[in-house]
């Protein structure tokens, strides 16, 4: 206890914290801060966050305050503080730790999931420690939280611990205030918690290190329960291994993500900056996409021909152990740990529905007996083009942290769009985002997505007065929408887009919005997707995009790019002069009249056209020689930056055509043209690519420039998922910065359509607020 200076001026405080201070140590903290400066009074948790009284002279109070914003713990983070003088309690002599307070609505803020800390690492690994090589350690500064937590206030009751009856020893680290793990809600050891067992067959063992090492080595598929599910794991160094777990999982394009033991032996397999370091090692362990090492020594099996690799570190005590069991039986230590899923399917959680679900993919498990209450896949990110983090899936680590704003309006939920689907709740100035669901066609993942609302609903007590949803009628999102009983808000696709960056940088608008994605639903019922859009979080005026190309057998196109390549080539050639001896017609295997007549079939009133941006990558690609076919949408696109690699090229001709009074149309017929020539030169796949890469940079830039002298707005906003492409992204900043436009990208949720929530939410509140303005001019009116 500090000694008191002379001061008689004693008065008590009445605090309310607000921010993730609960099951984060912070009472605690607060507990030993107060014994320290000889304050009495009480701490407890609330439904708002922790409710304090302090007592004192006025010289420790004001120390007590510097300290909580100073010294936090690792996890905590204090949003908002508010203070009163109150009462003085002449008989106290102690501060205590209070129990928590039930019966309100709950505003308290849950912490995301975090990854084992250090100190518990050096537990583990310490022979002569209880928890000697428990899979299961944690503490205040670490371990489950969102992914176990059923309700609010964050106490062991209210999680799936709850059936874990701690031990003496537990119980004492438990109420004591001084320790670590004082109510570390997920606290247990050997003795009392949860356990770890393998499973091949009839084969059941409680000690699965041995057996995990000798089912990875044999080339067997290894379903490993982790924090927000199960993972896929198999040797990355063995072909025909990842070779049958992409058979079995029916994920034929997509490259797999890695685990890897330490830094060190990610520095073997891929280039590693500060900031990519920095995340590998953050407390949410994400999934960090990385340049991979020319001489990398994995399986081609594991990501093909892509450049990147997906590397994330161990974040839980049962994976270090797993990996530790690899150390000296493998090249390195990494394994391939994929999501515990069939294609397109969410990630599976419990231990029964893995064995049923995942029987046909797996050969043995790793299973433990701590329920998962929230599935919460990886989040993955990438240092943008911008040299900034960049989410590309959010989810475990970063939900259920909430975004603030200075929006007003009416609470409202927010449902996304139909792929990579987030759903969003806003509620006085705070956005609830979800976590990462997937493509609600998957009607497992629409019951997560439906699961998903009603566990907020729960958690939080939100209870929205309008739904915001896209304006697609085909989207399960929308369905739901309109029949859950609510007024709705329908929102257009790249608006959104484009405000979910607005949201992210309090841009108040308007910008000069570039919204390049695959598929978007149009106001004039076409699909858009290469737009250049002016807009605010009022409203938008589409001042430009791609021309729109016929869409041959409508969505087949997404995963057949050929279709879209065909179109373009209908809308060039005769009959007279096609170009059938093109590559493209050999690769897939039909006659060029025929795709010759099916492109001109569609290429009439009554066909879908696309304005898409993502299709012309697709076309682009497919022209090359990449694919026709693509098992995943984007594939194509994603194949033309990998080819492309870096340097300088000279860009294809374009046209950019004003067709009405403040509307303009990029037209890439010039470009597909003069990328045919080449074709029929032999140039390289590789330099057609990049110099595809550089044409479409310089025209968006051109394009955003000439709306810029036009309407005088130098905010440029870039969102949709083909903004994830790094290298298109990075040399249409370096064309717009060098145009003297100032940029914004999406870093807090992605640019793809997991960010549509959050841009519906800003459209939303003004659209809401908007609506009872008008209401509440009616009611006036009816008064006179």
């Amino acid at each position: 206890m500090e000694a008191y200076p002379e001061d008689r001026c004693i008065e008590r405080r009445h605090l309310r914290i607000k921010g993730f201070v609960q099951g984060v140590g912070f009472r605690p903290f607060v507990y030993r801060e107060a014994q320290h400066l000889g304050l009495t009074g009480w701490i407890y948790n609330d439904h708002q966050g922790v409710s304090i009284e302090v007592q004192g002279p006025l010289w420790a109070l004001e120390r007590f305050h510097d300290h909580l914003l100073s010294k936090t713990p690792p996890l905590a983070r204090i949003d908002q503080i508010e203070e009163e003088r109150v009462a003085i309690l002449v008989d106290e002599k102690d501060f205590v730790i209070q129990k928590s307070l039930q019966g309100k609505d709950p505003a308290a803020l849950v912490r995301p999931d975090a990854c084992v800390c250090e100190e518990c690492l050096e537990e583990m690994h310490n022979p002569k420690d209880r928890r000697y090589r428990y899979p299961f350690i944690n503490c205040t500064n670490c371990g489950p939280r969102y992914t176990i937590i059923q309700g609010v206030p964050y106490d062991r009751a209210m999680t799936t611990m709850a059936r874990f009856v701690m031990c003496p020893d537990c119980q004492r680290e438990y109420d004591d205030p001084l320790d670590r793990r004082f109510h570390a809600q997920p606290n247990a050891c050997p003795q009392c918690g949860p356990q770890v067992y393998f499973e091949r067959g009839n084969e059941i063992s409680q000690d699965p290190f041995h057996l995990w090492t000798e089912a990875i080595l044999s080339g067997q598929i290894v379903a490993v329960k982790g924090l927000g599910g199960y993972h896929l794991a198999c040797n990355p160094f063995d072909d025909q291994a990842v070779k049958r777990l992409r058979q079995l999982k029916r994920r034929s394009g997509k490259p797999f993500a890695v685990m890897a033991k330490d830094l060190e032996a990610v520095q073997q397999l891929c280039y590693v900056s500060g900031k990519e370091k920095a995340l590998l090692e953050s407390t949410e362990r994400p999934i960090v996409l990385l340049s991979r090492l020319r001489s990398g020594i994995l399986s081609s099996q594991v990501a093909g021909l892509y450049r990147t690799l997906g590397v994330m570190l161990p974040y839980t005590p049962l994976h270090v152990l797993l990996l530790e069991a690899l150390q000296d039986a493998l090249p390195l230590p990494v394994v391939v740990m994929t999501s515990g899923n069939l294609s397109d399917e969410p990630i599976v959680t419990d231990n029964d529905e893995a064995k049923d679900t995942l029987k046909s993919v797996a050969d043995a498990f790793v299973h433990h007996n701590r329920p998962i209450y929230i599935r919460c896949d990886d989040s993955i990110v990438k240092i943008a083009a911008d040299n900034q983090p960049q989410l590309l899936r959010r989810s475990r680590g970063y939900v259920p942290d909430i975004i603030e704003t200075a929006l007003e309006g009416p609470p409202l939920l927010a449902v996304g769009g139909e792929l990579k689907n987030t759903f969003a709740f806003y509620q006085q100035g705070k956005v609830y985002l979800s976590h990462h669901l997937g493509d609600l066609e998957n009607m497992k993942a629409y019951q997560a997505f439906q699961e998903g609302i009603a566990h907020f609903e729960r958690l939080y007590h939100l209870k929205a007065e309008f739904v915001v949803h896209d304006m697609h009628p085909g989207y399960l999102s929308t369905t739901f929408a309109e029949q859950i009983g609510l007024p709705t808000l329908a929102v257009q696709h790249h608006h959104a887009h484009v405000a979910s960056v607005m949201m992210e940088h309090h841009l108040e608008g308007p910008v000069i919005g570039l919204a390049f994605d695959g598929t978007g639903y149009g106001p004039d019922k076409t699909i858009w997707g290469g737009e250049v859009l002016l807009a605010t979080l009022s409203g938008f005026e589409r001042v430009a995009s791609l021309k729109p190309v016929p869409m041959i057998g409508g969505d087949r196109a997404i995963k057949e790019p050929w279709r879209m390549a065909s179109a373009l080539l209908a809308q060039i050639f005769s009959r007279d002069n096609y170009p059938e001896d093109l590559p493209l017609i050999q690769k897939i295997g039909a006659p060029w009249w025929h795709i010759d007549a099916l492109a001109r079939k569609v290429n009439s009133s009554i066909s879908i056209l696309t304005s898409s941006m993502g299709r012309l990558f697709d076309a682009v690609a497919a022209l090359i020689g990449l694919t026709p076919f693509a098992s995943y949408e984007g594939e194509a696109a994603i194949m033309c930056e990998m080819l492309a690699g870096e340097g300088k090229a000279s860009p294809y001709p374009y046209e950019i055509r004003e067709e009405r009074s403040g509307y303009w149309q990029m037209d890439p017929t010039p470009l597909i043209k003069d990328l045919l020539a080449d074709i029929f030169r032999g140039e390289s796949p590789s330099v057609m690519a990049l110099r595809f890469h550089h044409t479409i940079a310089e025209m968006t830039a051109s394009m955003a420039s000439l709306v810029y002298r036009h309407y005088g707005i130098d905010h440029v906003v870039l969102s949709g998922g083909v903004w994830q492409n790094q290298l298109l992204t990075r040399l249409t900043l370096d064309q717009l910065h060098s145009k003297g436009l100032r940029t914004f990208l999406n870093h807090v949720v992605p640019p793809n359509d997991g960010g549509l929530a959050l841009g519906q939410i800003g459209i939303g509140c003004n659209m809401a607020q908007g609506l009872k303005s008008n209401e509440l001019r009616d009611v006036q009116r009816r008064n006179g």
